[in-house]
């Protein structure tokens, strides 16, 4: 495929035409609005969301709500058309969120790490600057830090995706409409190690700078929006659904998503919109079942967000998918399955809120108190030790991408495999194909299968916008 030429290229304009029968030809062509142009792109990402994470999140709803996820009523419904994807990166076979976002961003698959930085070293144009240039409005919601690798593949260049204090001052100077998620530290001056306001920098560009929902839901189309709601990722949904003070002051994904569309659905050459559940990979990465599985549901209370719209708005394009597997968890044959399963229903923390909240100061019997008043369970005295002796560093320390703290994210996972039939094959990234799926103007593009960097150039022929930049 010539990069540089993609409309001349015919592949993807012609899949989904060859070898369907008459009513399934058309019922894609109702379903995609073949013939109209994609005014609107809005793009879904729950990040690191193992096949396995989808399947849960529907049983779990189902056995909850007695309703299906909003994801998979879209394929029970035969809504969008779907397909798996490849997301292999350019140093592995197994990504990392900013390779995988940058290979959607610039079109060219990267090394982990990079974010639209080629093998060779080139600055690669990212999508969502591209889109800016043919004057769109564009923007990126997420529940980790807004600076965060999925977010910045969209938007800027970067050598490091651990660069977030200067990816933070890029954003500045590209001027994007929307910036909506968490990393405090990455813009107060009394954090950032150079000592730099961005908020008073941002604000004197023109921004809305908010820091709750508040603020957030009094902000309007006339200026672009900064929101920035925690110190570093948003809370998981499980604690924020029983912390009345976080309630209070931090929106949920659907409330930003929800905003973030009314801030620039009315501009006249539309707008470009990622909306990002980074917390699911995080979940996955501490092999916490609580965090994943509401953020999860959370991410699915924002895609009905987009779902609403798009179906209002014919001329949009939606994209829903994921950047990589993460542990691969799934709930496990056993006779008890199902109730162990329900269990989670009436989780009040998730693993990390909670074992951040022991000390080596507490108990063995305070313990199996503290987990049996938030998960239900009883553990075990000797379970209840192993965990002990973590905190008193007898037992080595675990770690991972995301355990700061060296906490027994993992063995604590093992115990409650017990309880609620959850099983996790590791800790980190996996390389299974993804799921994709769309609907909207320009949904008959997508073929039933991509290499990851396709999907930018399908966006852009979305849209019809040339590659000349």
């Amino acid at each position: 495929m010539n990069r540089r030429s993609f409309f001349k290229n015919t592949t993807l304009a012609t899949v989904g035409t060859g070898l369907l029968l008459p009513e399934q030809i058309f019922a894609n062509e109702i379903l995609s609005n073949k013939n109209k142009k994609a005014k609107n792109i809005i793009f879904m990402v729950s990040d690191g969301m193992s096949s396995g994470t989808l399947n849960m999140a529907d049983i779990y709803m189902k056995r909850k709500y007695g309703k299906g996820s909003n994801w998979l009523n879209l394929y029970r419904e035969n809504k969008v058309r779907r397909g798996l994807m490849d997301m292999a990166s350019a140093s592995s076979i197994v990504t990392d969120s900013a390779a995988a976002s940058s290979s959607w961003g610039s079109g060219f698959r990267v090394k982990n790490g990079s974010l639209n930085v080629s093998v060779d070293g080139e600055a690669l144009l990212p999508i969502w600057q591209k889109f800016k240039k043919v004057g769109k409005k564009a923007g990126c919601v997420t529940t980790v830090p807004i600076t965060h690798a999925t977010p910045a593949g969209f938007l800027v260049n970067s050598k490091s995706r651990n660069s977030q204090e200067d990816i933070a001052e890029t954003y500045l100077s590209q001027g994007f409409d929307v910036l909506l998620g968490g990393g405090d530290q990455y813009f107060n001056a009394e954090k950032r190690k150079d000592k730099k306001d961005l908020y008073t920098a941002y604000a004197q560009k023109g921004y809305q700078v908010v820091k709750n929902k508040t603020s957030l839901k009094n902000t309007n189309a006339s200026k672009p929006v900064l929101g920035v709601f925690y110190q570093d990722a948003l809370p998981y949904r499980v604690d924020w659904n029983h912390q009345t003070d976080l309630q209070e002051k931090v929106p949920t994904l659907a409330e930003m998503t929800a905003k973030a569309i009314d801030l620039m659905k009315d501009h006249s050459k539309g707008f470009v919109l990622q909306v990002e559940a980074g917390r699911v990979d995080w979940a996955a990465h501490a092999n916490d079942i609580g965090g994943l599985l509401y953020d999860q549901v959370a991410f699915d209370e924002a895609l009905q967000v987009a779902i609403d719209f798009t179906e209002k708005n014919p001329d949009t394009l939606l994209i829903i998918c994921t950047d990589h597997g993460n542990a691969n968890p799934g709930l496990l044959y056993g006779k008890n399955a199902n109730e162990h399963f329900d269990s989670l229903q009436s989780y009040q923390q998730s693993n990390d809120f909670l074992l951040n909240q022991i000390t080596p100061q507490n108990s063995v019997q305070q313990i199996q108190e503290m987990i049996q008043s938030v998960h239900g369970i009883v553990l075990e005295k000797e379970e209840a030790q192993t965990l002990h002796k973590y905190y008193q560093g007898l037992e080595p320390n675990e770690e991972g991408i995301y355990n700061y703290k060296n906490l027994p994210f993992a063995s604590y996972a093992q115990m409650q495999k017990k309880r609620n039939s959850v099983g996790w094959i590791g800790t980190d990234h996996s390389a299974d194909f993804v799921e994709i799926c769309m609907m909207g103007a320009g949904s008959h593009l997508m073929p039933g299968f991509l290499k990851n960097t396709d999907l930018h150039y399908l966006m852009l022929q979305a849209a019809e916008v040339e590659n000349k930049f």
